[in-house]
């Protein structure tokens, strides 16, 4: 029998390793030593985190069970690993099995499974045996030609054709040649890469063998963001283990072909997931974008032919060799193949990562797979492509999942973030947030973009705090198209999109924010009124914890807020029991 407890950030963050410390001590003291405990990547189910799974000596899962702290160890041991019967109160079966039964899991196949320390578990899996077949039987040509066959497209947010960049690289020739994942991962509520990096970092090592054979690299650089130290800790493991196999290094495999690689820790410059900025970046330079031509597949990393791909691509190519590009490009869309993972997050019963076919409508996802809003809300929006992207609202709820339909409604894929907001969320103050975003995060070489996204944000927060005048909508919406044409790189390029999009979509918020100076969402502290009601019983709670003593009333009469000194913070309607505390 073996336990595996998931243990990437999220199982990590919840603890997951009091309870695998708590497995491991119970059954040493019951003589079960014989039991097996061991660690995997999270499977995608972080909201059911810490997650345990049980299987028999035949390698079947007989129970996986959801937020297993230390106090559920000793029923666990004591019914199933001694009894025999799973503790299906305890199990996800009893919880929600749908979240992952409605998936179609690629990338994230060996995620959750396996443990990502031992390289013998991916070979189990079948690792490596794409690169075998690619080392021994393949030409260039015919690697590149069934990436094309299959249809993949960039997974980081361009969406480009994967075949066409390794071909560019391909025919540039030169001395030395570089292939380069990008784990820059900066999109707020995005957290894809970093769970497969921590689940199967074997799968895009394999992914960028195969890539870097493709157009004639020799060496392999991941640029990996520092703030992911467990990705890095279990990628440098890996490629130790790869490299004592015989799979990176001199003479892979006997086949002629060397290939090595190695890590960039970025100092998480979010303009550095654009791969020019990348590229000083690893020369050691600041992370500037340049203006292209030259592109990196003819003048990239030290000014030799460079292809640039980022960690989901990568972890698809090892199944595509494996399985055929037509089997991939059998699943999605015309112009959008395969499968697409997404990380849900925000307003969200279900928050995690999943993994669904291309062309699947946006209604299926948030609420199929993730249960919809929390607390049953009104649904309003979700948020795509982060800082980049922008707000799709309900009415377009059965937007198909692609590139084309999702670039139709302003947003765009991205590399795969999906925030969710609902009645509560203020539109005006979700594009603000976004754009303060992008403005900390410009290199500040476009004036447009420095100084541009500035005085954008500078209209937004007078909107937020009740200071909007007549006219700021326009002009946000002029200074859009100016910081988009004026700027260099896709950052300037796209940071204007969430304004965008909430005013194409929402403008009567913007128009209640300055012409009625109120909140749609009540959401906007500087707008909002708050009035303690009839309904108030008098028992003193709301004046004990306001900050700022503005609440006055005797013992079981009618309390009252003085608006003058009220700072709005809500701290009244957070405690009263008797929802006597009105919000306007």
């Amino acid at each position: 029998m073996r336990i595996l407890v998931g243990q990437g950030s999220c199982g990590i963050a919840t603890g997951a390793r009091k309870t695998s410390t708590a497995l491991v001590k119970q059954l040493h003291e019951k003589g079960l030593d014989q039991v097996e405990v061991d660690i995997t990547g999270c499977v995608g189910t972080c909201f059911l985190e810490p997650i345990v799974d049980v299987y028999d000596d035949g390698g079947n899962l007989e129970a996986r069970y959801v937020k297993v702290q230390p106090d559920k160890v000793a029923t666990i041991i004591e019914r199933h690993i001694i009894g025999g019967e799973p503790v299906l109160e305890y199990t996800i079966a009893d919880v929600d099995n749908d979240f992952i039964d409605k998936q179609m899991k690629i990338v994230l196949r060996n995620c959750g499974i396996i443990n990502p320390e031992k390289i013998d578990e991916y070979i189990a899996s079948g690792g490596y045996e794409a690169t075998r077949k690619v080392l021994t039987q393949m030409t260039q040509e015919e690697v590149i030609e069934e990436i094309k066959i299959s249809g993949l497209r960039g997974r980081g947010g361009a969406g480009f054709p994967t075949w066409f960049k390794w071909n560019a690289a391909r025919i540039n020739q030169a001395d030395d040649k570089y292939m380069v994942c990008n784990a820059d991962e900066g999109d707020p509520g995005a957290f894809m890469d970093r769970s497969v990096l921590e689940g199967d970092p074997h799968s895009v090592i394999e992914g960028m063998i195969i890539g870097g054979y493709a157009m004639g690299a020799t060496e392999g650089v991941i640029y990996v963001r520092a703030e992911y130290p467990l990705a890095i800790a279990r990628l440098e493991k890996a490629m130790e283990q790869a490299r004592e196999k015989g799979f990176l290094g001199k003479n892979i495999m006997g086949s002629g072909y060397s290939f090595d690689m190695r890590i960039k820790a970025g100092a998480g410059a979010f303009v550095c997931g654009e791969e020019t900025a990348l590229i000083a970046s690893l020369e050691g330079e600041r992370g500037m974008p340049r203006l292209k031509p030259p592109f990196p597949a003819q003048k990239g990393f030290w000014q030799k032919p460079t292809n640039i791909n980022n960690v989901e691509t990568f972890a698809n190519v090892p199944w595509i060799i494996q399985n055929g590009g037509a089997a991939f490009g059998a699943m999605g869309t015309e112009q959008s193949k395969g499968t697409k993972v997404f990380a849900l997050a925000g307003k969200i019963k279900k928050g995690g990562l999943v993994e669904v076919p291309m062309g699947l409508p946006l209604r299926d996802v948030i609420f199929g797979i993730g249960g919809g809003t929390k607390n049953d809300k009104a649904f309003k929006a979700v948020q795509m492509g982060g800082p980049s992207g922008g707000c799709i609202p309900a009415e377009l709820i059965d937007t198909t999942v692609d590139y084309e339909s999702i670039t139709k409604t302003g947003a765009i894929v991205g590399s795969g973030g999906m925030i969710v907001m609902d009645e509560t969320t203020c539109m005006v103050d979700m594009a603000r947030y976004f754009l303060d975003f992008t403005r900390k995060e410009s290199c500040g070489k476009c004036n447009y973009c420095r100084i541009g996204t500035k005085r954008m944000l500078e209209i937004l927060e007078r909107i937020t705090k009740g200071e909007g005048k007549d006219g700021d909508i326009e002009l946000l919406e002029e200074l859009a198209s100016k910081v988009k044409d004026g700027s260099m790189c896709g950052l300037g390029q796209t940071a204007p999109n969430p304004v965008l999009t909430t005013i194409r979509y929402f403008r009567n918020e913007y128009e209640d924010h300055i012409y009625n100076k109120k909140c749609t969402a009540k959401a906007c502290s500087a707008l909002l009124t708050f009035t303690i009601t009839d309904a108030c019983t008098g028992c003193t709670l709301c004046a004990r914890k306001c900050p700022v003593n503005c609440i006055s009333g005797k013992v079981k009469e009618l309390h009252v807020i003085d608006q003058e000194r009220c700072i709005k913070c809500g701290k009244c309607e957070e405690v009263c029991r008797f929802n006597a505390v009105n919000r306007e």
